[in-house]
């Protein structure tokens, strides 16, 4: 046993007052400090372009891209007092690379999530703040698995790329 006192919370990402809520709770945990955030959210519909809604649009953008940079905001001030702070950002290689396997919403978000980590990475240096993004391919997750999404992704198990974005 290490000592490491471990906590969790739940908080719906898509609800902006409950990621304010999810970053009071670390302020309190943590004594106003954060040393590491982790930005792993994702979800995906994988359509074709033009059979995706507005609503489809909405709920995908706020979930991978607004979710992560509101958090982003909210963790500022914590990662600045821990004097070494650093965000990771879970994105994808479509966010890197175009694909063909249906998913452009979501591969919009996931690029947008890596040029947000370069940005922040450039603005937040002087606040000794890291920003990096993580691009895996698929991993193999019930999501990834589900028959609709096979006629997509039939070889996704023999392909692995990941990509460290500064």
């Amino acid at each position: 046993m290490k000592g490491f006192r471990v906590t969790g919370s739940i908080c719906d990402v898509v609800s902006r007052t409950q990621r304010e809520e999810l970053m009071c709770t670390v302020s309190y945990m943590f004594n106003g400090k954060l040393n590491i955030l982790i930005n792993n959210v994702g979800t995906s519909t994988l359509k074709p372009t033009l059979e995706y809604t507005s609503e489809d649009f909405s709920f995908l953008m706020s979930t991978n891209l607004e979710s992560a940079y509101h958090i982003c905001q909210l963790a500022y001030p914590l990662l600045k007092a821990s004097e070494a702070g650093s965000i990771v950002f879970i994105s994808l290689v479509a966010g890197v690379v175009a694909t063909s396997i249906g998913g452009s919403i979501y591969s919009a978000a996931k690029g947008a999530v890596n040029q947000l980590a370069k940005n922040l990475a450039c603005e937040w240096a002087e606040d000794n703040i890291r920003s990096n993004s993580v691009a895996p391919w698929f991993i193999k997750t019930p999501l990834v698995e589900t028959e609709s999404q096979r006629r997509f992704l039939p070889w996704w198990h023999s392909y692995a790329y990941l990509q460290l974005l500064t």
